[in-house]
């Protein structure tokens, strides 16, 4: 009996070592991957504008894609002046959009997110080639969005607020929000890196616990612990258990370059590897100088840079000032790139670039106007 327990008690410890072990992810990722992965998210046909504004009186920008209802869904936010708004659209084949209209508009009372609701689905299936379905939580879609009660471009103090639905998200209604906001600058736990005002942020479901917690969100935010309105803009993490309560989860942003613009977050998983596509701006030197990239995980926490080539860069009349703001997926063997394309008379739309040819948009921006928004 004693030999029994004896064994009983090894083969325990022998598998827990196993499992503390197979817990034990690499912390970078080899340059062969890395290479490996750029080889199969690189989009080098320029398919050009999916979506253009009817007029220079507003921007499109930050395209999201999910799968609803066998049909295409991107929601994108507008700017018009005022502020912020988000919009809906759909496609049958990711390239030919129909808009639909407002799914979170500017409001008629003293909401803190009077006039900012900068939407971004979440929840989305981001499994390289699969169904890109958005998934519900506690009965509801949720939608994460930076709101403000400032007009004007990115103006005031910017915070995150959590939207949701329980109806189906690809059709057009407005949304529900949290009255307050789940994270602001001001927070008393608020950092230097995001003590100034925060921008646009992406959440996933962890679906392994791997951060210790269901769900992750990365966003971008400005903040120094000196002057927090002279910082740079980084990408740094938050974590929940319920989608409401979020805190933050670690001292330092997961990629900072010290200098200009890393923004803009969206989570891919390619094998055992998570793709975070995001953009650069100004740098260095404040230069304008802005292009989508990426950098690699095995842990959603560590990440690896790609130093290689950009994914996308200006090039084309509608992209010669900005090439920016990723939304990258695969279907049916092709790589589907959208990216916010701006000129240099300051036209704002959403452009595609693909991993094959698949011909050219007849889509052009129709203003010559001058804008002022950079």
């Amino acid at each position: 009996m004693k030999k029994e327990l004896v064994i009983i008690i090894l083969a325990g410890l022998f598998w827990g070592a196993c499992s503390s072990t197979k817990k034990e992810l690499p912390k970078t990722v080899s340059e062969e991957r890395m290479q490996a992965v750029y080889e199969e998210v690189k989009t080098p046909f320029k398919y050009g504008l999916v979506l253009v504004p009817d007029s220079n009186s507003y921007k499109m920008d930050c395209p999201t894609i999910f799968r609803k209802n066998n049909q295409w869904v991107m929601t994108y936010i507008v700017f018009d002046g005022r502020g912020y708004e988000t919009h809906l659209a759909n496609s049958d084949d990711l390239i030919h959009w129909k808009e639909q209209g407002k799914i979170m508009q500017f409001s008629d009372t003293t909401d803190w997110d009077v006039n900012q609701k900068a939407g971004y689905p979440s929840l989305i299936d981001y499994e390289w080639g699969g169904d890109y379905s958005i998934n519900s939580y506690d009965g509801k879609y949720w939608m994460s969005y930076f709101g403000g009660n400032s007009t004007g471009y990115e103006k005031g103090i910017l915070s995150i607020g959590m939207a949701y639905t329980d109806q189906d998200p690809a059709t057009l209604h407005d949304w529900q929000r949290l009255d307050k906001p789940v994270m602001m600058p001001t927070d008393s736990a608020a950092h230097w890196y995001d003590n100034s005002t925060i921008y646009k942020s992406f959440v996933i479901e962890d679906k392994g616990k791997l951060t210790g917690h269901p769900f992750v969100m990365y966003y971008n935010a400005r903040g120094d612990s000196v002057n927090p309105a002279r910082g740079a803009e980084r990408i740094s993490m938050a974590v929940s258990d319920d989608m409401v309560n979020w805190k933050r989860f670690s001292e330092e942003p997961i990629l900072n370059h010290h200098k200009g613009i890393t923004g803009d977050a969206v989570i891919q998983k390619i094998d055992d590897i998570y793709v975070l596509f995001y953009f650069r701006a100004y740098w260095p030197d404040g230069k304008t100088v802005v292009y989508n990239s990426f950098a690699c995980s095995y842990d959603l926490m560590n990440w690896t840079e790609w130093k290689g080539p950009h994914l996308i860069e200006p090039s084309e009349e509608y992209d010669n000032l900005f090439a920016h703001k990723a939304y990258v997926i695969k279907h049916d063997g092709i790589v589907y790139h959208f990216y916010n394309a701006v000129d240099k008379l300051g036209n704002r739309g959403i452009a595609l670039a693909t991993s094959k040819d698949i011909g050219k948009s007849e889509m052009i921006f129709n203003s010559a106007e001058e804008s002022e928004i950079k």
